[in-house]
């Protein structure tokens, strides 16, 4: 996935100071988990984008209903029909 940097900004010197513990934290992280940083680096800049992150939430929705068995859709079914007894929801 191809990750739009950000523009450049002029950076206060706090935000420095944070960009140089970063940066050297990660230079002392094994490489397995410096693949997740970058990945959750992508995942922050994805929720940056309003568009990306609607997406993202429907995908995320389907494949937990996808991976759910009956039982989690029984328990579901029954939540649901005791919120529509009591009003809390429409159907």
């Amino acid at each position: 996935m191809a990750i739009q940097p950000m523009p450049k900004q002029s950076l206060h010197l706090e935000t420095v100071d944070y960009l140089a513990q970063t940066t050297s934290k990660i230079q002392q992280l094994p490489e397995p988990l410096i693949a997740e940083v970058n990945d959750f680096i992508d995942f922050m800049f994805i929720r940056q984008d309003h568009k990306r992150w609607q997406q993202w939430n429907h995908f995320y929705e389907n494949l937990n209903l996808s991976e759910s068995d009956f039982s989690d859709y029984l328990a579901n079914l029954e939540t649901y029909e005791e919120r529509l007894a009591r009003g809390e929801i429409q159907w």
